[in-house]
């Protein structure tokens, strides 16, 4: 991804989300895909897909079950 490509992708998240402080920064020896972070912590990757002409774009980002909130009381 060069440059133009992931300033947009940032600003488009940054106002899907409502979170200015989300940064989309380029992979070293990657040019199919992004690191996303949220501040200082990483939080997922898009990948860039171009198939037949048509680009689109996956985000992937895995979320640890120890990083949920307790489950609420019953």
């Amino acid at each position: 991804m060069n440059s133009s490509e992931i300033a947009r992708l940032q600003q488009y998240l940054r106002t899907k989300f409502s979170v200015p402080n989300l940064a989309v920064r380029g992979r070293p020896n990657k040019d199919d895909s992004a690191e996303v972070y949220l501040g200082d912590e990483f939080i997922g990757v898009i990948f860039r897909d171009d198939e037949d002409g048509e680009v689109s774009y996956d985000f992937n980002m895995a979320i640890l079950e120890i990083d949920l909130p307790a489950e609420p009381a019953s």
